[in-house]
């Protein structure tokens, strides 16, 4: 008898009956929704704080949640890729602080000076090079840190949300959009998935060439893969009557154009009256409200036009609140300004001194990482069938009378 937690019970005539488990849950797939919320939450509360420690804190959030629950699909190989370009931002960002030198205060710490270029009169109030001081230098890091955390947080609802999956949830008006953007998003993990499967079959191969010389014979299969690809998402399309006009008119067409047109114009003002404490009151919240409802309504118009159905749709269930809750609670906790001084979200590098770790904010982050285990475990690959071997053909001895 099998002691996977996986191995199926049968009912006695040999048909599997249920999963044996072990008294856990089942795996299956969260709801892409849910992992989105996480992310993007975690992303607003990161958006609040500059304290390097609490981002550092958000990173190992993020790397353990996508260690325990990411599948294996190839979409879910991609993270490592978010890190480089996090590495790449933050680097772009010191290397500018020190070229577009601010100068230096008597009670900054020299590090080194780069040439000074002279700019022209019109280009007055930059300066290209000089002296760069350590308190330049970390104040880039932790800015750039901070928009790395965010790059990571939207790589991690990539990582661990079917982009084909999250399709389906979306308003019948906007599924020409999600299918580009699914399309775009899958377009990387495919790339990198035939680059590894091409220098694969290289090394089958003998080849040996490496550098610049084995550009060519990586390029071209790569490229023809790509193209191939396109061709049959193409005929997919085709087959399932994408693009189609469907029984909408011109007029309604046109309505749900403006619909959508004057709500993002009535979202932008409400965005501009909230963050603004100067405007006028009608540019806060009754716009804002007034720009969701128009949106609201052109979506719903120009959903009547596609009529979509879908097959075993995904269930929202308590794992999903869950998951989804956890990074709501964390962006809110580090908004209320509750149980800690806000000075600690921001610490000043002028002076230098060593960042503080607030206590309410660190337990805000960690519950956002409760999602590792309250989201079910992914669903384990499924192991190759072993085939039968062949039945050999054994071939009589010849002799003298059959020769």
């Amino acid at each position: 008898m099998s002691s996977s937690p996986y191995a199926a019970r049968t009912d006695g005539k040999g048909t599997a009956a249920t999963p044996d488990t072990g008294g856990r849950r089942l795996p299956r797939t969260l709801h892409p929704v849910a992992w989105w919320i996480w992310a993007l939450a975690l992303a607003t509360a990161v958006s609040r704080t500059n304290n390097p420690l609490l981002l550092f804190l958000v990173l190992a959030v993020l790397g353990y949640v996508i260690t325990v629950r990411r599948t294996e699909a190839p979409w879910a190989r991609g993270f490592k890729y978010y890190l480089y370009l996090a590495l790449t931002v933050v680097a772009i960002r010191v290397v500018f602080r020190a070229v577009f030198a601010t100068g230096m205060t008597p009670d900054d710490h020299y590090l080194f000076s780069l040439p000074h270029i002279p700019t022209p009169d019109w280009y007055a109030g930059i300066q290209l090079g000089g002296p760069v001081s350590l308190e330049a230098l970390l104040s880039a890091a932790t800015d750039g840190l901070r928009l790395a955390c965010m790059l990571c947080c939207i790589g991690a609802a990539n990582t661990l949300a079917n982009p084909k999956r999250a399709l389906r949830v979306l308003p019948g008006a906007l599924y020409e959009l999600g299918v580009a953007v699914t399309v775009s998003i899958s377009v990387a993990p495919q790339l990198v998935q035939s680059v590894q499967r091409v220098a694969r079959a290289r090394r089958l191969r003998a080849g040996r060439n490496k550098g610049l010389k084995a550009l060519r014979g990586i390029v071209v299969p790569v490229l023809e893969d790509a193209l191939e690809r396109s061709l049959r998402l193409a005929a997919a399309m085709d087959s399932r009557g994408y693009g189609r006009a469907g029984s909408a008119t011109p007029r309604s067409r046109r309505l749900t154009g403006a619909l959508m047109l004057l709500g993002m114009c009535g979202l932008c003002a409400g965005a501009y009256g909230l963050l603004d404490p100067s405007a006028p009151t009608l540019l806060g919240l009754p716009a804002l409200a007034a720009g969701s409802g128009l949106c609201l309504a052109g979506l719903r118009l120009g959903g009547r036009r596609v009529t979509r159905t879908t097959y075993r749709p995904d269930p929202w269930r308590f794992a999903e609140w869950a998951v989804a809750s956890c990074g709501v609670l964390s962006a809110v906790l580090l908004f209320v300004n509750v149980g800690y001084d806000p000075a600690e979200l921001n610490p000043s590098i002028y002076p230098l001194s060593w960042p503080t770790l607030p206590l309410v904010p660190a337990a805000a982050i960690l519950l956002a990482g409760a999602a590792g285990f309250l989201a079910p475990p992914p669903t384990p690959p499924t192991p190759p069938t072993p085939s039968a071997p062949p039945t050999p053909h054994i071939t009589a001895p010849r002799t003298e009378e059959t020769a």
